[in-house]
């Protein structure tokens, strides 16, 4: 048994990094400016879209979207339900219906086919959820979306640095990003808006900051125009210049990150394929380049004799960590009492949610750990 504990996750932090965010620190500008903009600037370089809106999370960028988009009362949102609950939190709180789709029983995301028995004249808004690393195939849903009318925003969070069908995830359309800790790269706690309409872009970076008709940092003199004035209410969902800095150095390296989370993904799939109660995902076919944010897999509970949770506290107890992504949000027990009608609505959604299991998966990691995470698996199995 491994003597230190491997956790699930850890960012990547190196001395460079924390050089960039010490220079903000005695920079004397520590809250969104010029940084701000610069990481804005490279990442929709990087992603190839139009224009970026740094913020405070994702889960910020999914409020100012349905915010600006008007969701309300009487609207429904079709998502799915193997998502984290913060999409559906907040479709929520905005008064509107959430409607679940159910997902692909090995892919964990849903597609067109999937969504289109579900729209009716109240929906407004369709988001799909990149998993894990892997992409939806957004084609047939933006063409779907499209011929009725309805708003689509790529839920993003698992995908920086996910390619579909040979281009960068956020290129096209509407799409926000994570950068939790755990993520492929992080700002410590941030996200990115990233679209190719001007005027949603607009909307949502004077929402972001009060709903000020100017940037909170105008580029062209120091602070924001004391004369700025709000033209509708807004919220306080702005990156910091310290977040920034470290975005930029993580931005530069996400490449590399990719490129190792790969290397250590391929290890798993190697030797756990001789481990039959461990059921392998599938990778989308559109997948042209796998971020690998997340390596899931699903225990075959009927072979294993064991539960999920159980098969979780045993690699614990053999100081292996492991996250769980996700419990279905209609499972949750919020939504539970007041939608139960959708329990047994979803029958991939709720098998999945029942067996998954994320390992630990990071660039630091080597790939003696990942020995000793299938040693660990092996040893829970066969007791």
């Amino acid at each position: 048994m491994r003597k230190e504990f491997l956790p699930f996750s850890r960012p990547s932090i190196s001395e460079k990094d924390i050089a960039a965010v010490g220079d903000v620190l005695r920079s004397g500008w520590i809250t969104t400016g010029s940084r701000t903009a610069e990481f804005e600037q490279a990442f929709s370089e990087y992603c190839g879209c139009k224009g970026a809106v740094a913020l405070s999370s994702a889960t910020a960028g999914m409020h100012l979207l349905l915010t600006a988009l008007g969701i309300g009362a009487g609207d429904e949102v079709i998502t799915p339900s193997m998502t984290w609950v913060s999409t559906v939190n907040l479709i929520v709180r905005a008064g509107a219906r959430p409607v679940f789709v159910d997902v692909n029983r090995d892919t964990l995301m849903t597609d067109a086919d999937r969504i289109k028995g579900l729209i009716t004249e109240n929906t407004r808004l369709i988001i799909p959820v990149h998993f894990a690393g892997a992409a939806v195939d957004m084609a047939p849903i933006y063409h779907l979306a499209d011929e009725q009318n309805i708003a689509v925003v790529e839920d993003a969070a698992h995908a920086a640095g996910t390619e579909y069908r040979g281009q960068k995830v956020g290129r096209k359309g509407t799409a926000i990003f994570s950068f939790h800790p755990i993520k492929n790269m992080t700002t410590g706690e941030g996200g990115m808006f990233c679209s190719d309409n001007d005027e949603l872009l607009q909307n949502i970076r004077s929402l972001r900051f009060h709903g000020l008709g100017v940037d909170a940092h105008d580029r062209n003199q120091q602070g924001r125009t004391p004369q700025a004035e709000v033209l509708e209410p807004g919220f306080k969902y702005n990156l910091t210049d310290v977040a920034a800095a470290l975005g930029l150095g993580q931005l530069a390296r996400l490449d590399d990150f990719i490129a190792k989370r790969t290397l250590l993904a391929e290890r798993y799939q190697q030797q756990l394929a001789e481990v039959d109660e461990i059921l392998p995902m599938k990778t989308s076919p559109c997948t042209s380049r796998h971020g690998w944010h997340l390596f899931i897999v699903r225990l075959d509970t009927a072979r294993a004799s064991m539960d999920r949770d159980t098969f979780m506290e045993e690699l614990k107890q053999r100081n292996i960590g492991t996250g769980l992504h996700f419990r279905a949000v209609h499972e949750q027990r919020y939504y539970r009492e007041t939608i139960p009608q959708v329990m047994g609505t979803l029958p991939d959604t709720e098998w999945n949610s029942a067996r998954i299991c994320s390992l630990p998966l990071f660039p630091n990691m080597t790939m003696e750990d990942v020995d000793d995470v299938v040693v660990a698996i092996k040893e829970v199995l066969s007791s």
